[in-house]
């Protein structure tokens, strides 16, 4: 098996079909999400399209820092906090497919490049170089064969199916939108979650709004639900006239990827106004034909990680592979334990 063709950037004709015949691509790695990232960041395409000469097509997402010469380069698939984009396929791999796209990257040196795998990726990915840096998060996902009432019966915790018959009984409100209406009230509460955070973190006010706005700058919301269209739900619950908790859920194809979450405390803990917003937003996707409920990264042994394994969500390791040509990423993280130190900064 031999790389027959590389092309820069990706065709976008090459990326829709691909994402026709990859049953476990996601939202987060169609071209509308590039769109989104280079609407409101300083961002430009770097996607690479591959073609072997047993007909196999691998199509790797990327965007590349503008303004920045090749050799400084900063790709990423995605940029910082931009979820996972990750590689599309139109069928299995071996090591011999990944191991030719690792040393294509490798032929074409960046500053930095980082390569982040779904929950659902070929195995085939983990052969990277020594060259690439590995590291391993935590993901959940829901799997959701059989259907709703399946997952409802088998796979909820029966503490999880308690709270949400309590938040039935709550007088809760559920408002689903697919037009971009609800962004602003998600934005509201995803502001006074950013302020609670900062508190129990022990982060000063300031410095947390000032990381949340560079990842999430005022417009990034609203930008992914125009441009996603009906595939972005902004999920809210009212407690009269008051949003308790709120949830942006993706969906692209079979696969449906909780992306955002937001609550007012004092309304939605006693409400227990999440767990009825995943019960309706996995019955959602269940009724639209999913087949997972991806329920993002949580560090392990965490009350988020708990959190999500009520709902029957299963923990998968993921991967990320960064090469580097200085070590920029031990100093970034030395710099990171030495200010949270200073802080007295508390992992959530």
């Amino acid at each position: 098996m031999r790389l027959r063709e590389v092309m820069v950037p990706a065709p976008r004709e090459a990326w829709v079909d691909l994402l026709g015949r990859d049953a476990g691509a996601t939202a987060t790695q169609t071209p509308e999400w590039l769109d989104c990232i280079r609407a409101t960041g300083p961002w430009a395409d770097a996607g690479r399209w591959y073609r072997f000469d047993d007909g196999r097509e691998v199509l790797l997402p990327l965007a590349r820092r503008r303004h920045l010469p090749a050799g400084l380069s900063v790709e990423g698939s995605w940029p910082f906090d931009w979820s996972v984009g990750g590689p599309l396929t139109d069928g299995p791999l071996t090591a011999d497919h990944t191991r030719a796209v690792f040393e294509d990257l490798l032929e074409h040196p960046a500053m930095q490049r980082t390569v982040r795998l779904g929950a659902l990726a070929d195995p085939a990915w983990r052969c990277a170089p020594p060259a690439f840096h590995a590291s391993t998060q935590t993901t959940h996902v829901l799997d959701l064969t059989g259907g709703f009432d399946h997952v409802w019966g088998a796979r909820f915790q029966s503490s999880v199916r308690r709270a949400v018959r309590r938040s039935e009984r709550s007088g809760l409100r559920v408002e689903v939108d697919r037009t971009g209406r609800l962004v602003e009230v998600f934005n509201e509460l995803y502001l006074a979650s950013v302020a609670r955070w900062a508190a129990a973190q022990h982060e000063p006010q300031l410095l947390s709004r000032w990381r949340m706005l560079r990842a999430n700058p005022p417009d990034k919301f609203r930008t992914v639900a125009e441009r996603l269209g009906d595939r972005c739900a902004v999920w809210v619950a009212w407690q009269d006239d008051r949003p308790a908790a709120a949830l942006i859920v993706l969906r692209q194809g079979t696969q449906a990827k909780y992306w955002r979450g937001a609550m007012d405390r004092e309304l939605a803990s006693p409400t227990r106004a999440n767990d009825l917003l995943h019960r309706l937003a996995i019955e959602d996707a269940c009724r639209s034909s999913c087949t997972h409920y991806a329920m993002g990264e949580s560090r392990p042994g965490s009350g988020l990680a708990r959190f999500k394994a009520g709902f029957g969500a299963q923990e998968h390791l993921t991967g990320s592979y960064r090469s580097e040509r200085l070590p920029l990423t031990p100093i970034d993280h030395a710099a990171r334990v030495t200010v949270k130190k200073v802080l007295r900064f508390e992992d959530a």
